[in-house]
């Protein structure tokens, strides 16, 4: 049985407009006990995901995280006592442990994963962010050789993952994001064919100039005006995975959502859909195949951003919601 602390990071206060650490806390309380059936784990990574903020707005794919209680988020945690079959001491697992040092969780809400260098993988490449990227593009987005596709949030996580799928594809692939660091990074090292940077360019205007034959995939992380310029460049029979709206999240709602999408589906007979992670499980192990081949080739490149300690992470999840992570961005906590 763990004996000590757990220091916890609660969500005090539901956040009004944009999200600020006054919205958090820093807890400490004792180490849970499992009961029957559950895992004690301790946390090593925390995911950080623009999602996160979404959680505190309501319901969405989970239930909303209410104020005073632990905040929510998944992690990279590793077992220090099972009081379930099939988890012993040692072995690492996915699970929705929260913001906090240890957590007593149901083993059947844990997903156990392999031991890897970096660890950090596990979240980046081949967890969320990379599974995200290649089932939104491939299975949603559907591009086929010689297509256009372009990425909003192309620098983050997913959409740095996105875009390299995409060559690998055949296509022509065209990211956005904000800065001309993020742009030139998308050219130089992660092999797009163009970058956009939102905050210095007319994202339209530049869109018809890097693709002037139009978009036939458009993988949307960010939703609001980036998406109406992309709407109105999508050829005929375009698909639009939607994978978040991370302008949306944080602050005040937009003044108005992206104009003209009924008569532009119609009239370009456009695919337009929304999808999570879990609508691909059966999925699951084709991917991590796939992704892992391309990286062990080098032809995906993997970018993370790293942070240590736990009480560092609201500021981290801060941070991310205002563009500062290139690649993944998570939080070392032990």
């Amino acid at each position: 049985m763990a004996t000590g602390t757990n220091r916890q990071i609660l969500l005090v206060e539901t956040p009004k407009g944009k999200l600020s650490p006054q919205n958090f806390s820093l807890s400490e309380g004792a180490i849970p006990s499992p009961k029957d059936g559950e895992i004690l784990v301790r946390v090593k990574l925390i995911s950080l995901d623009a999602a996160n903020r979404a959680w505190m707005q309501g319901a969405t794919y989970r239930s909303a995280v209410e104020s005073g209680t632990v905040m929510a988020g998944g992690s990279i945690s590793e077992v220090v006592e099972s009081k379930a079959p099939g988890f012993a001491t040692g072995d690492l697992v996915f699970a929705d442990t929260g913001w906090q040092e240890y957590a007593a969780i149901p083993a059947k809400a844990a997903d156990k994963v392999p031991a890897m260098e970096p660890m950090s993988h596990l979240l980046s490449v081949y967890g969320i962010a990379g599974l995200t990227a290649y089932h939104g593009l491939l299975d949603v987005g559907k591009p086929k050789p010689g297509d256009t596709v372009v990425v909003s949030a192309a620098a983050g996580s997913v959409g740095s993952i996105v875009g390299q799928i995409a060559k690998l594809k055949g296509c022509t692939v065209i990211g956005i994001a904000g800065g001309d660091d993020k742009c030139a990074l998308l050219k130089s090292e992660l092999g797009f064919d163009h970058a956009i940077n939102y905050k210095t360019e007319a994202v339209g205007k530049a869109l018809r100039a890097a693709a002037p034959k139009g978009i036939d995939v458009y993988f949307d992380n960010v939703g609001g005006d980036i998406l109406e310029a992309c709407l109105f460049n999508m050829n005929n029979y375009g698909r639009i995975a939607c994978c978040g709206a991370v302008s949306q999240y944080d602050g005040a709602p937009p003044a108005h959502g992206p104009r003209g999408i009924p008569g532009l589906i119609v009239v370009k007979r456009l695919t337009m859909q929304g999808f999570i992670l879990t609508d691909f499980n059966d999925k699951r192990e084709e991917a991590l195949a796939d992704l892992q081949s391309w990286v062990a080739a080098g032809k995906i490149k993997v970018r993370e951003d790293i942070l240590s300690g736990l009480e560092n992470t609201p500021a981290a999840l801060i941070g991310l919601l205002a563009g500062e992570n290139i690649g993944k961005r998570m939080v070392k906590v032990s």
